[in-house]
């Protein structure tokens, strides 16, 4: 089973992104192929616009699109800006459909305050479910990010190492029951 770390945020000072490097390490520690997207080095162009339209953006999009088609499960990680998902990642979304339909996507959120992310993970559901995916019931949620890891990326507090466990313990459950039943489909069928 493969996932797909989607990071959502470019910002300069960004602080999400050492989120979404710890749980690579963990699921890598459990033995899970896994791809982490950073989408500043790999940027995806404002669907629609001119520059979406070049033959760089479009052979890149068309990569990434690639890189997600081949993820059994995705986790998506964005900061809460402003008491919503970035930006960054919604324009990301944008750019593709098919690529997400029925797979199980987690969502990790970031925020300053201690309210974790908990609007843009809730709002980022809603939006998991109209790409024809599923989203995990599950959500990470950490607060004051900016004092949550260290140097190293390693997590400061105990808190954080108990609900990453969980997250992960859920995660690789979710998916591993949707990946068992596209593959199964016969053991699905209750006659």
């Amino acid at each position: 089973m493969k996932t797909i770390i989607l990071t959502g945020s470019v910002r300069k000072g960004r602080q999400s992104h050492k989120a979404a490097h710890y749980i690579a390490g963990m699921l890598k520690g459990r033995n899970v192929e896994t791809d982490l997207i950073d989408l500043t080095q790999t940027p995806l162009p404002i669907l629609g616009t001119q520059e979406a339209e070049t033959s760089e953006a479009i052979n890149n999009i068309a990569r990434v699109g690639a890189r997600i088609t081949e993820a059994d499960a995705l986790i998506f990680v964005t900061p809460e800006y402003h008491g919503s998902f970035s930006g960054v990642l919604k324009n990301a979304l944008e750019h593709y459909w098919e690529e997400f339909q029925k797979k199980p996507v987690a969502v990790v959120a970031a925020s300053s305050g201690r309210m974790g992310g908990i609007n843009a993970s809730t709002q980022l559901q809603h939006v998991i479910l109209s790409l024809g995916a599923f989203p995990m019931p599950y959500k990470l949620l950490i607060s004051e990010i900016h004092n949550a890891f260290d140097e190293s990326g390693k997590p400061k507090n105990e808190r954080i190492i108990k609900s990453t466990a969980k997250f992960l313990d859920e995660l690789l459950w979710f998916a591993g029951a949707l990946y068992r039943a596209k593959r199964e489909p016969e053991a699905m069928n209750t006659k």
